[in-house]
C-alpha cells in the first residue's frame, strides 16, 4: 500500500473507536479519525463470529485488497479501522469492495471519480 501504513497496536485500535465516527452497513462497520500526517494507517478486525480461521483470513485479505486497489481514492491523513459483521462471510471481492466505498461515501473521505455503487449497495446505519 503506497499510501498507507497498517494499524496494529491495541491502543491505536482504542483512540480510534473512543473519538470515533463511524457508519455501518450490511457488511463492514467503518471508524475513521482524522489525524495530521501524510498517510492513512487501516486497521481491520474480524471477530470469530465470522467464521473459523480460514473464512477470517480471506475476509481480511479481501477487505485489505479492496483498500489497496481503491488507496488513491481515499483522502490521506486518517486511521480507518474496518471490522467486517458476520454478514459478509462468503460473499465476493466485488460486495466488498462495493461495502467499502459505500462507507467511504458516508464518511465523506472519497475523492476524486468514484464510479457510481449500484442500487445493491447495503443500507447504510449511522452510529
Amino acid at each position: 500500500m503506497e499510501f498507507s501504513d497498517s494499524l496494529k497496536k491495541y491502543e491505536d485500535f482504542q483512540r480510534v473507536y473512543r473519538k470515533r465516527k463511524s457508519y455501518a452497513n450490511k457488511y463492514l462497520i467503518m471508524y475513521v479519525l482524522r489525524q495530521d500526517t501524510q498517510k492513512n494507517r487501516i486497521g481491520i478486525s474480524v471477530s470469530k463470529k465470522v467464521g473459523n480461521s480460514v473464512v477470517r483470513h480471506r475476509i481480511t485479505r479481501l477487505i485489505r485488497e479492496s483498500y489497496r486497489l481503491n488507496e488513491s481514492k481515499f483522502d490521506r491523513g486518517m486511521d480507518i479501522v474496518v471490522v467486517a459483521r458476520p454478514a459478509v462471510n462468503g460473499k465476493s471481492y466485488a460486495e466488498v469492495e462495493s461495502a467499502m466505498l459505500h462507507l467511504g461515501r458516508l464518511h465523506s473521505i472519497l475523492s476524486g471519480d468514484v464510479e457510481s455503487i449500484s442500487a445493491k449497495s447495503p443500507t447504510a446505519q449511522r452510529f
